[in-house]
C-alpha cells in the first residue's frame, strides 16, 4: 500500500551542483513575477532551486505556462520559436509539465511532460508524455552492477542456450563478435571473467545516474521512458514502454520506436526502425535493423541490418542480415551466422526431446529453412544449406556447404540430400548474395565487419571438409560401386585413394552414398555425389584463383611471379577460421586475442574492436596465404613447381567456372520470364513486362557480366606470368 508523508517546507535544502551553473543565473523578481501570474510553481517558495540562461536573450519567462519546478532546474535559452518535425509544430518553452533535477539545453519544446532526473540536449521536442524518469541507479541496459548492489541486480541475456550458461553481458558497443567469444568459449574460465571485469570497467558504479536525452530528438504520445539514454535526432512516437534502455541514434543513422513499442533491458543500434507492437526484453539491436508487426525479441543479440516482423525470437545470437517476417516463424535457442532466412511456419527448436531446456541449433551462413519446416535440438548446419518443407524428426548435422536438404519417404527414414546444389540449379541465387546484401548495408559506421561473399575461407574449410567426407564414403562402399577397384586396393590408403580416383571418373555419374551422421537414427542418402565432389574442387578452385587475383590487383602486382609467391609464403599461414560475428577471423588470432585479454594487454571493448580492425586490415593477405595452400592441395604440389600445363589448365578451368556462374545466373532468371507456369496468370507478355520489367532490366545481371569480363581478363594477365617462366 501506498505510504503517505507530509513535506515540511521549512526544511527545504535543494543544492544545485557547480558543474551545472556555468553561464546560469538565478530569476529576478519580475521574471517570478511573470512565472506565478502564469499558474507556474516552485518546490522552494523563493525559486532559488531555477537557474536560466544568462545571456543577455536567454531567458524570456512567458514562455512557460502552467508548470511545476522541484529539485534543481537549469534550463538552457528560451526565447520564442517554433520547432517542427513531420506534422508536429511547438512553440519552444515549458508548458503544463513537472520537472524535477532537470538540466535542459537551448530553445526546447517541452509540452504536457513530467521529467525527473533527466539531462536533455537542445532543441529537443516532447509532447504528452506521461512519464520521463530515471533513478540513480540506472544503467540503460547495460549489463553491469552499481556500488552497493547485489548480483541477483544484473541484467544478462541468455543467448543460444535457454538455460543461461551462454549468457552474455549487454553493453553499448556491444556488436555480434563480441557477443559470440564471449558465448562460445565458455570453458575459459580465465576469458570469461576478463570479459566480465572488461565490462564493468566501461561504466562508473556511483549512484548519480542521470538519463540523458541528445540534441534534436523528438518524442511524442508516449506512456513511459524510465532509466534510458536516447540518443541525437532519434525519433519516438506512441511507445508504450522504455525501461532502463540505450537508444543509439545519430544525425547520419536516425532511429526511429514507433506506435505500442516495448522495449525492457537492452540497446538499440544506431539506424534502428522499431515499430508497430514489437517487443524486446533482454536484448541488443544491432546496426540498421528493423523490429515491427508485432514481433518479439526476447534474450537475444540480433546482428546489423537484419530485419524481423510478425515472429517470435527467443535465446538467440543472430549475426548480421537475418530476414524473418511471418506470423507463425519462431526461432528458440540458436547461434545464427548470418545471411539468413527464416520462412514462414518454421518452428526452429521449438520441440523439446529432452527432460531440460538446454538444447541449442547453430547454423551456417545463409541458413534458409524453408515453409513450415521444424528441427529439433541439437542440430547444425553447414553454410548455404537450404532446407525443403517437413518436420524433421530427429537431430541433424549436416555439414555440406550448399546443400539442398529434403525429408525422406516418411519421418522414419533418411534424409535426402544434394551437396552444392546452389551451384548447380540456382547459381543466380547463390552468386547474387554478395551483390544483394552490399547493397542492403545501410550502415554509415560498420564497426561489425560482415563476410558477404559465399566465396570465403570458412565456407572454404567446409567445403574441403565435405571433400574428404565424400571420399571417405566413397571409398567404404567401393566395393559395392566399382569392385574391380576396391579389390586392387589393398591398404587403407590405397581404398581411399581409389575412391578418390573413383570421383573423378566418368563411372561418378549416378550412384547414391549413405551417410549415418546427417540424421540420428536413420541417417542421409546423398544424391550426386560425383557431380558434388567436381563441383565442390571447382568451388575450391575458382576461390584460390580469386583471391590471388586481388592480392595480386591490393599489391600493385601485374603478374604472379616466383617473387609474388614468395611474398604470399611470408604471410602466417592460417588453415582454421572462425565466423567471428559475420567477420571471418583465423582461429590462431581469436587465440591471440583471447591470450591478450587474459594477460592484461587488452583492457576495453574499443581495443578489442581495433583488435578486429587489424585481422580485418590483413583479410586479403590471410587469404592469399590460404589460397596458396587449397592450390598446392587440390594438384598435389608446391605452386613453383607446377609446370605451364597446370597454370593453362587453372586459367582454361577457372575461366570456364567464372563464365559458367554468369551464363547460369541468367539461365536461372530467365526462368522468371520463360517458365510456363510463371507466365500463365499474365493476359500477355505486355502486361507481364509491365508488372515484372524483363530479364534486361536485372542490374545486377548488368554487374556480374561487367566483373566476370574484368575478372577473366585479369586472370589471363595475372597467371601468364608463371607461363612464361615455364
Amino acid at each position: 500500500m501506498p505510504v503517505l508523508t507530509f513535506i515540511d517546507k521549512a526544511k527545504i535544502d535543494i543544492t544545485v551542483p557547480e558543474a551545472y551553473l556555468k553561464g546560469k543565473r538565478r530569476l529576478t523578481p519580475a521574471e517570478i513575477s511573470v512565472l506565478t501570474d502564469n499558474l507556474n510553481s516552485s518546490e522552494d517558495p523563493e525559486w532559488k532551486n531555477v537557474y536560466v540562461d544568462d545571456d543577455r536573450f536567454g531567458f524570456d519567462p512567458t514562455l512557460i505556462k502552467n508548470s511545476t519546478f522541484s529539485g534543481f532546474v537549469v534550463l538552457g535559452r528560451i526565447w520564442p520559436a517554433m520547432l517542427k518535425y513531420h506534422d508536429l509544430e511547438l512553440r519552444t518553452g515549458i508548458y503544463n509539465s513537472k520537472l524535477r533535477d532537470v538540466v535542459t539545453g537551448n530553445d526546447n519544446a517541452i509540452h504536457n511532460t513530467a521529467i525527473d532526473n533527466y539531462h536533455i540536449g537542445s532543441r529537443i521536442m516532447l509532447f504528452n508524455i506521461q512519464e520521463l524518469s530515471c533513478t540513480n541507479h540506472s544503467k540503460f541496459g547495460n549489463g553491469i552492477l552499481k556500488e552497493g548492489e547485489p548480483e541477483s541486480n544484473r541484467i544478462d541475456i541468455a543467448v543460444s542456450n535457454e538455460n543461461g550458461g551462454r549468457a552474455v553481458l549487454p553493453f553499448e558497443k556491444m556488436i555480434p563478435a563480441d557477443a559470440y567469444i564471449w558465448s562460445r568459449y565458455r570453458d575459459d574460465n580465465v576469458l570469461m571473467e576478463r570479459l566480465k571485469v572488461i565490462t564493468e570497467a566501461e561504466y562508473p558504479k556511483t549512484l548519480n545516474t542521470f538519463g540523458i536525452i541528445e540534441d534534436d530528438a523528438v518524442i511524442k504520445n508516449t506512456t513511459l521512458i524510465k532509466d534510458a539514454k536516447i540518443g541525437a535526432c532519434a525519433y519516438i512516437k506512441g511507445a508504450f514502454k522504455i525501461k532502463n534502455v540505450t537508444i543509439l541514434s545519430s544525425s547520419d543513422e536516425v532511429s526511429q520506436i514507433g506506435e505500442g513499442v516495448e522495449l525492457v533491458n537492452g540497446i538499440v543500434g544506431y539506424g534502428c526502425h522499431i515499430f508497430y507492437q514489437a517487443v524486446a526484453v533482454r536484448f541488443v539491436i544491432g546496426r540498421n535493423c528493423q523490429l515491427k508487426y508485432g514481433a518479439r525479441l526476447l534474450n537475444s543479440v540480433l546482428g546489423d541490418n537484419s530485419t524481423v516482423s510478425c515472429c517470435e525470437l527467443l535465446n538467440n545470437l543472430i549475426f548480421p542480415f537475418h530476414e524473418q517476417h511471418h506470423n507463425s516463424s519462431f526461432l528458440i535457442a540458436t547461434t545464427v551466422l548470418g545471411q539468413s532466412n527464416i520462412a514462414a511456419g518454421a518452428t526452429i527448436g521449438s520441440n523439446h526431446n529432452s527432460r531440460s531446456p538446454d538444447g541449442e541449433i547453430i547454423a551456417g551462413r545463409g541458413f534458409w529453412p524453408g515453409l513450415s519446416s521444424s528441427f529439433k535440438h541439437n542440430s547444425r548446419f553447414a553454410s548455404f544449406v537450404l532446407i525443403a518443407k517437413g518436420s524433421y524428426q530427429y537431430e541433424l548435422d549436416i555439414e555440406y556447404p550448399f546443400a539442398l536438404v529434403a525429408q525422406g519417404e516418411s519421418p522414419d527414414s533418411p534424409v535426402h540430400i544434394i551437396p552444392a546444389w546452389w551451384f548447380m540449379y540456382d547459381m543466380f541465387a547463390i552468386v547474387r548474395n554478395k551483390y544483394k546484401f552490399s547493397a542492403r548495408d545501410k550502415r554509415i559506421q560498420k564497426i561489425q565487419h560482415i563476410e558477404t561473399d559465399p566465396f570465403a575461407p570458412d565456407t572454404m574449410q567446409e567445403v574441403e571438409d565435405a571433400i574428404d567426407r565424400l571420399i571417405d564414403l566413397t571409398a567404404e562402399n567401393l566395393s559395392e560401386l566399382a569392385p574391380e577397384r576396391a579389390e586392387k586396393a589393398d591398404t587403407p590408403e590405397k581404398l581411399r585413394q581409389a575412391g578418390k580416383d573413383f570421383l573423378h571418373s566418368k563411372e561418378a555419374q549416378s550412384f547414391t552414398l549413405h551417410d549415418n551422421i546427417c540424421q540420428k537414427k536413420y541417417g542421409s542418402i546423398i544424391y550426386k555425389p560425383g557431380n558434388a565432389y567436381k563441383m565442390y574442387r571447382k568451388i575450391i578452385k575458382y576461390f584460390c584463383t580469386k583471391t590471388i587475383v586481388d592480392f595480386c590487383s591490393d599489391n600493385g602486382f601485374e603478374t604472379v611471379t616466383e617473387e609474388v609467391i614468395e611474398k604470399i609464403r611470408k604471410i602466417p599461414l592460417y588453415t582454421d577460421w572462425e565466423n567471428a560475428g559475420g567477420q571471418v577471423i583465423p582461429q590462431k588470432k581469436l587465440n591471440e586475442l583471447f591470450k591478450k585479454i587474459k594477460e592484461g594487454k587488452i583492457n576495453s571493448w574499443q581495443e578489442v574492436h581495433s583488435f578486429y580492425d587489424e585481422c580485418q586490415a590483413h583479410y586479403t593477405e590471410y587469404k592469399a596465404g590460404y589460397s596458396l595452400y587449397l592450390l598446392e592441395r587440390l594438384y598435389s604440389a608446391k605452386i613453383e613447381d607446377f609446370p605451364a600445363a597446370i597454370y593453362k589448365d587453372i586459367i582454361k578451368d577457372v575461366t570456364v567456372i567464372s563464365n559458367d556462374m554468369y551464363e547460369s545466373s541468367v539461365s536461372s532468371r530467365e526462368k522468371d520470364f520463360t517458365d510456363y507456369y510463371r507466365c500463365m496468370t499474365y493476359r500477355n507478355k505486355n502486361e507481364m513486362n509491365a508488372v515484372l520489367g524483363t530479364i534486361s532490366d536485372c542490374g545486377f545481371l548488368h554487374t556480374l557480366k561487367e566483373d566476370t569480363e574484368t575478372f577473366n581478363n585479369r586472370l589471363k594477365t595475372v597467371f601468364s606470368g608463371m607461363i612464361q617462366k615455364k
